[in-house]
């Protein structure tokens, strides 16, 4: 991968939005049966603040049916996955800010699979959440579910499960809601789904996430000592290929005394200047715009001249993408589904959970739409063609994608959605550890427990302003998601629910406690997730 040009605007500040002098904290620790009593995600403090919710009375109902799909992935390749009827990214589901969401879920998946679907970014009601244990119960196979639930915020969303790390197979779809006063001008939009993909090709979610769990330790056995320092620092690997293949006549399996791991699916030497050194821990066959490989892309046709709007989203399970459209310029109009004070530039940087909406003015001709997977020197492409000529090739970098590239930290929120400025009735310290050698990812060191979900919450209180300091003591980035709110970056950052928190850096944001129930707050890394880096955000009773 080429440099990053001059003229590239560079993401220091994104691991500092908002730092300062830390405020003394409460974190919440201690066990369960020490804390206060917390408003029950079904209780009637959640129905209350429900019905405060701006609607239409307008109700759209959808059948949604999770099942075992072989998915056309392009270009000859097939991948046996799960998928929302059979296809992957799912249809996207469309309502108007307002609206009531009526979806009848099927829970088809094969081997007595129990599931749910998490409304991303969505702040709802907290019983539709989709959370297992803590919202509701997991659907089990041959089950159905009925999520219903206002969604009065416009925004560009998506729905996934929130059950092990079934975020990384083909279960995802983009929930757009519409503004009935759309500011915007512009002829079409096109929604773009990024996706790093391993499911049904190499392996399944759950084997990566058996290989990771070994953590580096698991390599003493190829004469390399285990190591408390990312992927990244590791320089005494020398050539190797950690892929899963072999250099200079090592295997990467196994040694013949049984120790060490094989590396089938960890990443070496993912390293990446935007994301602050080490980008990733998984190696992923393919990167995907809207479920197809480059080689067989997805196209958008439109006329010249057409002023469209993209809806960026990325669903992937370990990968930052920087997406730029070869031969344009793009303006940031929104991430996370609120608007920004606009932004032209070159490339966006859009990490695991996050969403960008930009605009895009079109020339003549076929232009490649280009996800680089950052800092693993891979890509998806997908084409726009508004003319004659013929494709790129697959493997085409546009120069806009070392241009003006841009991510949260350097954007404002828009004047009608910034945050009235107040001090911070509570103050949580968000201390994100862990690393490579144990695998060991956790928040204010512990390691979130699906048995015990309760036992350490980070307590709030409803009507209370609360600012999140995200402590990033380990060497690897982390997109830190809070579900049920936004929160802006900052004093008069963007408004957001998923940021990226740089290596060794701290991040504050700052939201209004108007939601009562329990929350999850957790790195959208799936694999670090899974391993432990999550928390619970409980209102108090």
């Amino acid at each position: 991968m080429n440099s990053i040009n001059r003229r590239s605007v560079l993401l220091a500040g994104l691991g500092a939005a908002g730092a300062g002098a830390l405020a003394a904290c409460s974190s919440g620790s201690g066990n369960s049966s020490a804390e206060p009593g917390l408003i029950n995600p079904r209780g009637p403090q959640v129905a209350t603040a429900d019905k405060q919710r701006r609607s239409t009375g307008k109700v759209h109902e959808t059948t949604l049916t999770a099942a075992l799909a072989m998915l056309d992935l392009g270009g000859g390749v097939m991948a046996k996955s799960w998928a929302f009827s059979g296809r992957a990214p799912g249809r996207a589901l469309r309502l108007s800010a307002g609206d009531t969401l009526v979806a009848e879920f099927s829970n088809q998946l094969p081997n007595r699979t129990a599931t749910s679907i998490h409304w991303h970014g969505v702040a709802l009601r907290a019983d539709m959440d989709g959370v297992p244990p803590v919202t509701q119960a997991a659907v089990r196979a041959g089950t159905n579910f009925t999520y219903r639930f206002v969604a009065d915020t416009p925004g560009t969303y998506f729905f996934h499960p929130h059950v092990g790390v079934q975020l990384d197979r083909g279960l995802y779809a983009p929930l757009i809601v519409e503004d009935p006063r759309e500011p915007l001008s512009y002829d079409d939009e096109w929604v773009v789904v990024l996706d790093d993909w391993v499911d049904g090709v190499t392996g399944t979610p759950d084997e990566v996430f058996a290989e990771l769990k070994q953590g580096m330790g698991g390599m003493s056995g190829m004469g390399m000592e285990s190591s408390h320092s990312s992927s990244h620092d590791m320089g005494d690997m020398g050539g190797m290929d950690m892929s899963g293949g072999s250099m200079d006549g090592m295997s990467a399996s196994p040694s013949a005394s049984g120790g060490g791991m094989p590396m089938k699916f960890m990443l070496m030497h993912s390293d990446s200047a935007l994301l602050g050194g080490d980008a990733g821990d998984v190696k992923y066959p393919y990167h995907l715009i809207n479920g197809r490989v480059p080689a067989d892309p997805d196209v958008y046709t439109a006329k010249p001249g057409a002023q469209i709007r993209l809806r960026i989203v990325n669903a992937g399970g370990d990968t930052a993408y920087r997406v730029a459209l070869g031969g344009h310029k793009m303006t940031i109009t929104h991430t996370d589904g609120y608007p920004v004070r606009h932004q032209q530039v070159d490339a966006v940087l859009v990490g695991m959970g996050e969403r960008y909406d930009v605009l895009v003015t079109l020339a003549d001709g076929v232009f490649p739409l280009v996800a680089l997977a950052e800092g693993k020197n891979v890509s998806g492409m997908a084409l726009v063609r508004t003319g004659s000529g013929s494709a790129p090739k697959p493997t085409v970098r546009p120069a806009e994608l070392n241009g003006i590239i841009m991510s949260a930290s350097q954007l404002k929120a828009a004047d009608d959605v910034r945050l009235s400025v107040k001090k911070a009735d509570r103050v949580h310290r968000i201390e994100l550890s862990g690393d490579m050698a144990a695998y060991d990812w956790a928040v204010n060191g512990e390691r979130f427990d699906m048995n015990d979900p309760t036992a350490n919450p980070v307590l709030v209180e409803e009507g209370q302003r609360v600012r999140l300091d995200f402590v990033n003591d380990t060497t690897m980035w982390h997109p830190m998601h809070l579900h049920g709110h936004t929160y802006q970056l900052g004093t008069d950052g963007p408004r957001k629910d998923t940021t990226i928190v740089l290596p060794k850096k701290t991040v504050s944001v700052y939201f209004d406690a108007d939601n009562p129930g329990q929350w999850m707050l957790h790195c959208h890394n799936a694999y670090h997730g899974e391993a432990g880096m999550t928390a619970l955000m409980a209102y108090q009773a």
